[in-house]
């Protein structure tokens, strides 16, 4: 190998690469975009003779990036066997798959009835997913981080000295060495993505998360609602913070009008006199509130996530608190 590369190996042949570059200032997006820019994936012994990069504008351009949730599920399983090896699952998982066909090297041509079938497995365990994905509590475990509030975070019970608490990154129970599948899948269906630095415990690196389904007295947030959040002072990220909202039926970015679904430090919202922050979530900004207002969309349902990135110590012995979503009557 040669110097100055670090190595990952990965369990797969097809991987997934997820780079975020941050901008200072949401008006000028530039020295992010440039920092991109200087990305190069090139087959390591091809350095000399790789394909120039491409960085497509994607900006205002709609995409649908949402997992596949009808039948043809079953088409990207049955590519995703093809270019994989052995390793891709244990033998269980790899069963139930030839079981209805899907086997490495073997044609997959199921009828019309059984199309059918798997259509509507394929969109009945979509929903399934989605409802899990709003539960509180989890094969036992409380999501909730603290006590007294309705943020929720999977890892909540996470320390310093065990980051990841019961589990390890592929959501296998430490006690009892089984793989925990709600909580599986109840994080895939709310995020695209686990690494470490999401359950970082370092301060001032990573990033720690909350998640809110629900308003201070449980009721689930609809967009037809107006609701207040308060943020206490000195909110402890190191980089920035933000909330941003989603939409409850499928977890992608609330589409309400604006040019993001977010908030968050890097926007400066306006601080009260005691440095606490107070934003505003509905349909219509209420007057004077503008710049500490996010749009939701009457009649969709959606959640929102409170990110802390560079977390620092109040955030990660708790000591800091944020308030509720409270629904303003």
């Amino acid at each position: 190998m040669p110097k100055g590369y670090f190595v990952y190996r990965s369990g797969t042949y097809n991987v997934f690469i997820f780079l975020r570059s941050f901008y200072q200032d949401p008006k000028n997006l530039t020295p992010a975009v440039k920092l991109m820019e200087q990305t190069k994936i090139y087959p390591l012994n091809s350095q000399a003779t790789a394909k120039p990069m491409q960085f497509p504008n994607a900006s205002g351009v709609p995409a649908n990036m949402l997992p596949v949730s009808d039948g043809t599920a079953f088409d990207q399983l049955k590519l995703l066997v093809d270019s994989e090896g052995t390793n891709l699952a244990e033998s269980d998982s790899l069963g139930m798959l030839a079981a209805i066909g899907i086997i490495k090297g073997q044609p997959f041509s199921p009828d019309a009835h059984t199309r059918e079938i798997l259509d509507r497995a394929a969109k009945t365990g979509y929903k399934m997913s989605r409802v899990i994905g709003f539960q509180e509590t989890v094969t036992g475990r409380d999501f909730h981080v603290y006590p007294d509030r309705q943020w929720l975070n999977p890892i909540a019970d996470g320390t310093p000295a065990n980051p990841g608490g019961p589990l390890d990154l592929n959501w296998t129970r430490k006690n009892g060495g089984y793989l925990d599948l709600n909580l599986r899948i109840w994080f895939f269906t709310d995020y695209y993505s686990i690494s470490p630095g999401m359950i970082s415990q370092i301060p001032g690196k990573g990033a720690k998360y909350m998640i809110a389904f629900t308003d201070s007295e449980g009721a689930p947030l609809v967009g037809g609602g107006n609701y207040h959040v308060n943020l206490p002072p000195n909110i402890p990220a190191a980089n920035f913070w933000s909330v941003t909202l989603y939409e409850a039926e499928n977890a992608s970015g609330l589409a309400n009008g604006q040019p993001f679904p977010s908030l968050g430090s890097r926007d400066k919202p306006v601080q009260n006199a005691d440095g606490s922050t107070d934003l505003y979530l509905g349909s219509k900004a209420p007057q004077g509130k503008q710049a500490n207002w996010l749009a939701t969309v009457p009649g969709r349902g959606y959640f929102a996530i409170l990110r802390l990135y560079g977390p620092t110590e109040p955030a990660i012995d708790k000591s800091w608190k944020p308030g509720d979503i409270e629904k303003v009557k």
